[in-house]
């Protein structure tokens, strides 16, 4: 199982200047493997209402983009559900304080860890080192600056 955060799929829907390397990336991979977690849909409501209120987007936009992604993730991922033991696991990740860790990235850590990801796939640098830190398979999937 192959697990990605949301910053790795939110260049999906939004223009980023990663966007057409991640297209790229997902498009050999087998969807059979694809899994995000409903912390991730929640994750990516709050970025899209994040750029409706800093004036990037329109509420409309926002809507479209919310059902465009949900559509992805329905067709394409394994939605997992965090468990007690995922937020068990979280608060262990952010008390090693070196991690620098944010409590919704350590949740994907934890949810892809304890499901036995082989891949955790993430462009956020912060988590990607604390994954390392931490024995997880964290990787950028992509070359990022």
């Amino acid at each position: 199982m192959r697990y990605f955060d949301t910053s790795f799929l939110a260049p999906l829907i939004r223009e980023e200047a990663t966007s057409v390397q991640v297209e790229a990336f997902m498009a050999v991979l087998p969807v059979s493997e694809l899994a995000v977690s409903r912390w991730t849909l929640v994750e990516f409501a709050s970025l899209l209402a994040r750029d409706v209120r800093m004036g990037v987007i329109t509420g409309a936009q926002a809507d479209d983009a919310g059902v465009l992604f949900r559509d992805i993730v329905e067709r394409s991922f394994r939605v997992l559900s965090p468990t007690a033991e995922d937020f068990d696991v979280a608060t262990r990740y952010i008390e090693h304080h070196e991690s620098g860790l944010r409590a919704g990235d350590a949740l994907h850590l934890a949810i892809a860890g304890n499901n036995g990801a082989q891949a955790i796939y993430t462009l956020d640098r912060t988590m990607l080192r604390a994954g390392r830190l931490l024995g997880l398979p964290t990787d950028s999937g992509i070359l990022i600056d």
